[in-house]
C-alpha cells in the first residue's frame, strides 16, 4: 500500500504530533511516568508532549516477536515476522440467530457454545472473548467471557477489559490456569485489547489496562479506530498518521510502566461513511488502512493486529463473504500477525456461529495462499511423463496420494460438487450447511478442558467478583 518513503513520512509526522500536539492521557499515574521521562506535561489539561527520544527508546526495548502458550503450557504460535494468525472478533453486542434470522442478546449457553466451537476449528489459532453474555451483571461481564473461555478452550485468548476492577480478578484466572504469575510472563496466555479514544486520547481504564499488563507480562494490543472525516482526518494518510500517533503513545506508556512489555501495533479503523454515518469493516479503503498500518507496524518491529475478514452485512449471505474473503485475503498477503473478526457481522457488533464455521474455511484458504508452491520433488514432473507411455493415470498413482492433501485445501462447507449432487443433498445454501456444521461439531457433551482444581479455582474467583455487584450465584453452562 505505501512505498519506504511514505512510510517514513508518516512515522515522522506522528512523531512530530506527539512532540507538538501530544496526546490527552487520564490516568494519573501514566501522565507522572511520563513527566518523570521527560516528557512535558500539562498538568490542568493532563495533555502529555512526548519527545522524539522516549518513543525511540520505548521502540528500542518493546520486543518484535510474542509467542503464545495454550493452557496446557505448550508454545503455540509466535506473533511477529509475517507470520499470520486468525481470531474471532471480540466483544459482539449481540449474536445472529440461524433459526429466526435475528440479532438477539446472548446468554452463558450462547457464549459456551461459541467458545467450543472456536476450540474446534483449526483456521482460528487463538480464541476470543468473541460475546457479551447478558445474563450476569454488567459490572462482571469482561470477568466472565474470559472464565468461560478458559474453561472451555485451551487456546490463547484474546480478550479485554470493561471496567478497572475487571484486571484483578481476569489475571487471578491466567495465573490460576498456569501455575503462578512468573510463569504466566514467561508464558503469556492472553492478549487483552486497550483501544485509544480518537482523536489523540487514551482513557484511564485503557491506560490501566496497559499499565496493568505491562507490569503481569501480558501482551497489549493496541487498537487505534481512526474513523476517516469523523475521528481522524478524512484522508487515508492523514488518519494513518493519527494511527500511528496513538499507538506509538500506547507502546510508551508500556514501556514506561515495565521496558520490554509486548505490545502489539494494532486497530480497528474504519473509512468513515459520511452518507450514512456509520463505519464499513468491509470497505476497500477501511481495508487499505489496515494493511497500510501494519506495514507501518513492521517497519518499526512491531508485532500487527487487525480487524479484517469481516463484514457489515446483517446476515449470513453473499455480502458477509464478498467482504470477509476480501479482508482475510489482503490481511493475510499482509502478514498481519494477528487478525480478529471471524464470524462478525453488522459493524463488529454482532457474532454468528455459522459464519464462523464460513470464515474458518476462508482462514484456510488464505493459509494456503500464503504457504505459496513448493517444489515438493526432483525432478518435478519428467519422471511421471516417462510413465505415461505405460499406461501411467495420476488419480491412482503414488505420486498423487502422497503429495494430494499437502497440496490442496479442503473446506468443510464450500460446495464443489455438482448441480445433481447439489439438488439431491437438499438444495442447502452455504448458511444452511453451516448450520448443520455447527450442530456437529457441537453435538458433544459441553465439558471444562481444564483439570478439575483449576476448574474450582476459577470458579472461586469468578464467584467472589460477581457477589461485589450483587451475584448470588453463576449461571449454569
Amino acid at each position: 500500500m505505501l512505498d519506504d518513503d511514505l512510510i517514513a513520512s508518516i512515522i515522522d509526522e506522528s512523531l512530530e504530533v506527539l512532540e507538538r500536539i501530544g496526546v490527552y492521557v487520564e490516568n494519573a499515574e501514566a501522565v507522572h511516568r511520563a513527566g518523570d521521562a521527560g516528557a512535558n506535561v500539562d498538568s490542568s489539561s493532563r495533555r502529555v508532549f512526548f519527545p522524539r527520544r522516549i518513543v525511540e527508546a520505548a521502540l528500542a526495548t518493546a520486543p518484535h516477536e510474542i509467542t503464545m502458550y495454550d493452557t496446557t503450557g505448550e508454545a503455540s504460535h509466535v506473533v511477529g515476522g509475517d507470520r499470520v494468525h486468525f481470531d474471532p472478533g471480540s466483544a459482539a453486542l449481540t449474536l445472529f440467530d440461524h433459526t429466526t434470522q435475528t440479532e438477539r442478546e446472548a446468554q452463558t449457553a450462547d457464549v459456551v457454545r461459541f467458545v467450543r466451537l472456536t476450540e474446534k476449528l483449526d483456521g482460528f489459532h487463538f480464541q476470543s472473548t468473541g460475546l457479551i453474555s447478558r445474563d450476569v451483571a454488567q459490572e462482571v461481564s469482561d470477568c466472565y467471557r474470559l472464565y468461560l473461555g478458559l474453561m472451555f478452550s485451551r487456546k490463547p485468548i484474546v480478550t479485554g477489559l470493561f471496567i478497572v476492577d475487571g484486571f484483578t480478578p481476569m489475571a487471578a484466572m491466567l495465573k490460576a490456569v498456569r501455575g503462578s504469575s512468573e510463569d504466566l510472563r514467561r508464558k503469556p496466555l492472553a492478549i487483552f485489547d486497550a483501544c485509544p479514544s480518537p482523536p489523540l486520547k487514551w482513557s484511564n481504564l485503557t491506560t490501566q489496562s496497559v499499565i496493568e499488563c505491562a507490569r503481569a507480562g501480558i501482551p497489549s494490543e493496541l487498537v487505534a479506530m481512526p474513523l476517516t472525516g469523523a475521528t481522524s482526518p478524512v484522508t487515508l494518510t492523514g488518519a494513518l498518521v493519527q494511527h500511528a500517533a496513538e499507538n506509538l503513545a500506547g507502546l510508551v506508556i508500556a514501556q514506561l510502566a515495565c521496558p520490554g512489555a509486548p505490545v502489539i501495533f494494532g486497530g480497528s479503523p474504519a473509512s468513515f461513511d459520511l452518507r450514512t454515518g456509520h463505519a464499513p469493516m468491509g470497505a476497500v479503503e477501511t481495508m487499505m488502512i489496515d494493511s497500510a498500518y501494519a506495514q507501518i507496524g513492521k517497519r518499526l518491529g512491531l508485532p500487527t493486529h487487525a480487524y479484517m475478514g469481516l463484514s457489515d452485512a446483517k446476515s449470513v449471505d453473499a455480502q458477509a463473504g464478498a467482504e470477509s474473503g476480501i479482508g482475510a485475503v489482503i490481511a493475510a498477503l499482509s502478514g498481519i500477525n494477528v487478525v480478529s473478526g471471524g464470524g462478525m457481522l453488522d459493524y463488529e457488533t454482532c457474532q454468528s456461529l455459522e459464519k464462523l464455521v464460513i470464515d474458518n474455511d476462508i482462514c484456510g484458504m488464505a493459509y494456503r495462499l500464503i504457504d505459496g508452491i513448493t517444489q515438493r520433488e526432483s525432478p518435478m514432473a519428467l519422471d511421471l511423463f516417462k510413465e505415461l507411455a505405460h499406461g501411467l493415470e495420476f488419480i491412482t498413482h503414488p505420486h498423487t496420494l502422497k503429495w494430494y492433501r499437502k497440496e490442496q485445501f479442503y473446506p468443510a462447507v464450500s460446495d464443489r460438487g455438482t448441480y445433481q449432487q447439489w439438488v439431491d443433498a437438499g438444495k442447502l445454501p452455504l448458511a444452511a450447511r453451516a448450520s448443520k456444521r455447527v450442530a456437529a461439531l457441537l453435538a458433544d457433551e459441553a465439558r471444562s478442558v481444564l483439570p478439575t482444581d483449576t476448574q474450582a479455582e476459577l470458579e472461586s474467583i469468578m464467584l467472589s467478583h460477581a457477589r461485589r455487584f450483587g451475584m448470588p450465584a453463576l449461571p449454569g453452562f
